[in-house]
């Protein structure tokens, strides 16, 4: 939805300062889904871990529970980043016209927070029983709800009125909250044969709450720290140039997208490890780390070559001149990406395999480490005293993603992550 979101303002008069105001929202809004990220995956390896032990009771509790969680969060999410937009923005070294721009696209988004966390968790949920069909369905309809609805209120076509920035935040509102019903629906049917989502609300188990934070929030932590290396690359590149700010977004577009198969396979390779590690077989877990690195590799390995080889005609989707400074900044950054693609691969499919088994704090050590003793020191050190500008921030990217993937390999050869059981010790 971003992605449609890009480029169809990318055909905005002002496209320059859009696409750059576009880029510090995205990031705003990824920072501030750190904590719903640690609720999601902790749901997730407790739901996984005890639908492969069969306890239906707990599913049904851990459904519930989740749901009022997530709400809470989004709604506290939402009206802090809604007030807070316009400082976010000053923060990370926004021009003032980039900054009224991007806080016009990011307050409606902020005041829909409570449902695009639930659309999250919901997916999740699926996910973690082995059911990838449902959320796949509800996410195509709503895709497509969202580039009519932000075709029209973009451009000013279908009927629909010119709202520009506005209008796709509101098209993305309105798409995301008709996944989360849709998904809503599908919960009331049953999450599993006997698991349904009741919609009466209970007391907080807080005793649960603890559990399921304990086993994510160091994943919430993995994710801030993540997002600090991309607001540190995106403030570096701001001072060498604002339009690699709107170049540096493009190009995560394009990443987001090429990175939805390799996440995917995480998010299935976390389930069916949970599902394995809670039936007490671990080796039946090694059997899906291994074919889910091949799979992984194999897949973003192809869209690797795709992206490296195509990146013209690629930001020509967000009617972008690749002979432009904006276009050749965009080029460079996606051959880039292109070229981190297969070790981020590696990591991304061990990285499924540690959250399924609920240990969040070992992916946690290792990003922490890579990104802000490797990443950011490299994108400062090439990017200023070595005086490559933005090519020598960007380069970072691939080079920590190396270092990634050897340290989350060798923590999978050690096994010690393979433990069993319902509850996740760790």
């Amino acid at each position: 939805m971003l992605a449609v979101d890009s480029a169809l303002c990318g055909r905005l008069p002002n496209a320059e300062a859009v696409l750059e105001a576009l880029g510090y929202a995205i990031q705003i809004i990824f920072l501030l889904m750190v904590a719903m990220l640690g609720l999601i995956v902790g749901t997730v390896a407790l739901v996984a871990r005890a639908y492969g032990a069969r306890a239906t009771g707990r599913v049904e509790e851990l459904l519930l529970q989740s749901t009022q969680l997530t709400v809470l969060f989004g709604i506290v999410v939402g009206v802090a980043g809604a007030l807070l937009a316009g400082p976010l923005f000053g923060l990370l070294g926004a021009r003032p016209e980039v900054a009224a721009i991007g806080v016009e696209y990011l307050r409606p988004l902020m005041l829909g927070t409570p449902c695009f966390y639930l659309t999250l968790l919901y997916a999740g949920l699926f996910r973690a029983v082995g059911n990838t069909r449902v959320p796949f369905l509800c996410a195509i309809v709503a895709n497509i709800l969202n580039a009519v609805l932000c075709y029209g209120l973009v451009l000013g076509k279908l009927g629909l009125p010119a709202l520009g920035v506005l209008g796709a935040a509101i098209a993305t509102v309105i798409a995301q909250t008709a996944n989360m019903l849709a998904l809503v629906a599908a919960l009331r049917r049953g999450l599993t044969d006997q698991a349904r989502l009741m919609l009466r609300p209970q007391p907080i188990d807080r005793k649960l709450a603890i559990e399921m934070f304990r086993v994510g929030w160091p994943a919430a932590l993995d994710m801030l720290v993540l997002n600090a290396g991309f607001l540190s690359a995106l403030g570096m590149l701001g001072r060498i140039d604002g339009t690699t700010v709107a170049a540096h977004g493009l190009g995560l577009r394009v990443q987001a997208l090429a990175f939805v198969p390799g996440l995917g396979i995480a998010q299935a390779t976390g389930a069916l490890v949970g599902q394995a590690l809670g039936a007490g077989n671990p080796d039946q877990a090694r059997r899906v780390a291994r074919a889910a690195m091949v799979l992984c590799a194999t897949v973003m390995t192809a869209l690797a070559l795709m992206i490296v080889f195509a990146a013209g005609p690629l930001v020509q989707i967000f009617d972008v001149d690749p002979d432009t400074r904006l276009g050749s900044y965009a080029v460079e950054w996606m051959r880039l990406l292109g070229a981190s693609m297969l070790p981020a691969a590696f990591n991304i499919a061990l990285i499924g395999v540690l959250q399924g088994a609920g240990a969040t704090m070992t992916s946690l050590r290792i990003n922490f480490m890579t990104t802000l003793v490797v990443q950011v020191p490299l994108a400062w050190l090439l990017g200023f005293p070595l005086e490559l500008g933005a090519l020598g921030v960007w380069l970072s990217f691939p080079l920590a993603f190396v270092v990634k993937s050897l340290a989350v390999y060798a923590v999978y050869r050690s096994g010690s992550w393979a433990t069993t059981g319902i509850a996740v010790r760790r």
